[in-house]
């Protein structure tokens, strides 16, 4: 049998080839659709479940809080660093340096019962307090000090005192009774 169709001549040989090579890619195709929908289902589940997460909240609804978060941690962060700087401002008026001086002085008593004390801040302002101990009592002075110096003349206990202090003379001894 002989079928001419737009000028091309078929025979049913031909025609049951075509079919059966039709049918197979068809057969295939199908296959593969199958395949890529079971595949995609099971994506998709795994999906669902990275998007829920633990406790049944959502990946979007974790991150928003982490970035909440974030920023809140930011914020006090910058609180921080604001309230740290005015720490380092008050200390600049603190006492950071300190040098004492144990002495007799009027050598007739035992033991180094007098002191000079340097108190100083970053600046090298503060005072020194110059305790002297005798039979009769004890007598207590204090002097200003500006910049690492006193108006005031100072004795030389208190002048190694004032060095201590300012990191000019190291204290070679530790301080005894």
């Amino acid at each position: 049998m002989h079928s001419d169709l737009l000028g091309l001549s078929f025979t049913a040989d031909d025609f049951l080839l075509t079919f059966a090579i039709m049918s197979g890619v068809m057969l295939i195709l199908f296959i593969l659709l199958i395949v890529n929908i079971i595949k995609t289902g099971r994506l998709r589940k795994k999906y669902e479940a990275f998007m829920m997460g633990k406790n049944a909240e959502s990946l979007e609804d974790t991150l928003v809080k982490r970035i909440q978060q974030v920023d809140e941690l930011l914020t006090y962060e910058a609180e921080n660093r604001e309230n740290i700087q005015k720490i380092f401002d008050s200390l600049k008026f603190t006492f950071q340096k300190v040098g004492m001086v144990k002495y007799d002085a009027f050598h007739e008593m035992g033991g180094k019962l007098s002191f000079s004390l340097a108190l100083l801040d970053q600046k090298n302002d503060g005072f020194i307090i110059n305790a002297m101990h005798s039979r009769e009592g004890c007598y207590t002075y204090i002097k200003e000090i500006v910049n690492g110096n006193s108006i005031i003349v100072l004795a030389d206990e208190e002048k190694e005192a004032l060095d201590i202090a300012m990191g000019l003379k190291k204290l070679t001894a530790p301080v005894e009774d």
